[in-house]
């Protein structure tokens, strides 16, 4: 038995389809899972135990890309086509079930559109996997000690990425002696391209506790090393859906997204704006989407700051989070 789960390009949205893939395999044990995504996400799905192949999908003049997939899948038997990009090709397959999404504006959470996918009331957590070779490489990156923050810096649109020297102080304010996580250690996410964006954190941040992790590991290797951090803190992006499917207590910053929609996903997580909502910043008369000029000045430090030790003081309590002190790591 074979089933076909499309998914999305960018890696947040990726992340949130995962817990739609997970229902899937528990549903279906027997089954061997194909997965086509954005080239970018697909490292995140070649961990999980069920998957047989991921198909990388390079975008290509004239939906070529389309055709490309198309060519990969229609020569194999499908027990069940997924299509969580509604696409043609959930109708192109034949298949024994197909389950395609449609468009909803509705104002709730994407993990609600996409249960209903599948007919389902609850919404599915995102989860992660990771094989014994990432998570021993997490471990030589991140070992046992000072708990550790981690730090999601940037983001795809420079309107959504807070300023790094807010960010800086941030830390300075959640680290130092008598905060929650005092002398912790900083770890600070992202790609190479996006060193310059976020030097000034880096600058910042003491060396001895410094783990600059910019462009220093895959996008496979993410979650095993967001297990072991104690709290994470970052820009709405692909990086916040991971620390929060990993289980690591989770801040998401928001300006030009919606929370409503993309928020940070579980119990254990929790987002923060300035004094505008998403609709203020997107409907204000000087809006401009092209621009790459950060729209979430008006989020203070001050706010930031008490939001995670908001979102600490819920979260982390008795002796199984004395345990995730003692040796930096969070268990997902």
């Amino acid at each position: 038995m074979r089933i076909l789960f499309v998914t999305a390009s960018r890696i947040g949205d990726a992340v949130l389809s995962t817990g739609l893939l997970a229902h899937l395999a528990r549903q279906y044990p027997q089954a061997r899972f194909w997965v086509a995504c954005g080239a970018p996400a697909a490292p995140l799905f070649e961990a999980a135990p069920f998957v047989e192949r991921v198909i990388p999908m390079v975008k290509r003049k004239r939906s070529g890309h389309w055709l490309d997939l198309w060519k990969a899948t229609v020569g194999h038997r499908w027990h069940m086509v997924v299509d969580l990009r509604g696409s043609a090709l959930g109708w192109a397959l034949p298949t024994l079930k197909r389950r395609i999404i449609r468009s909803s504006w509705e104002e709730q959470h994407r993990l609600v559109h996409l249960a209903g996918v599948l007919g389902l009331d609850i919404p599915q957590a995102p989860v992660v996997w990771t094989t014994p070779e990432q998570d021993d490489k997490a471990a030589a990156l991140l070992p046992d000690g000072a708990p550790i923050l981690a730090v999601g810096p940037t983001a795809n649109w420079g309107g959504k990425q807070w300023p790094a020297e807010n960010f800086a102080e941030t830390v300075a304010r959640l680290t130092a002696p008598g905060s929650i996580l005092p002398g912790a250690r900083v770890a600070v996410f992202g790609a190479a391209s996006e060193r310059d964006s976020v030097r000034t954190l880096l600058d910042r941040v003491p060396p001895g506790r410094l783990i600059d992790l910019i462009g220093a590991v895959d996008l496979g290797c993410v979650p095993a090393l967001l297990k072991r951090c104690a709290l994470y803190v970052g820009n709405d992006s692909g990086l916040m859906h991971i620390a929060a499917a990993a289980g690591v207590p989770t801040l998401g910053l928001f300006g030009p997204s919606s929370e409503v929609f993309y928020g940070p996903w579980g119990g254990h997580c929790a987002s923060v704006r300035g004094p505008r909502s998403f609709t203020d910043i997107c409907h204000a008369p000087d809006y401009d989407y092209k621009s790459r000029d950060c729209l979430m000045l008006d989020l203070s430090v001050d706010k930031v700051t008490a939001a995670a030790e908001a979102l600490w003081a819920r979260t982390i309590g008795g002796q199984h989070d004395a345990d995730r002190l003692g040796d930096g790591a969070v268990q997902a």
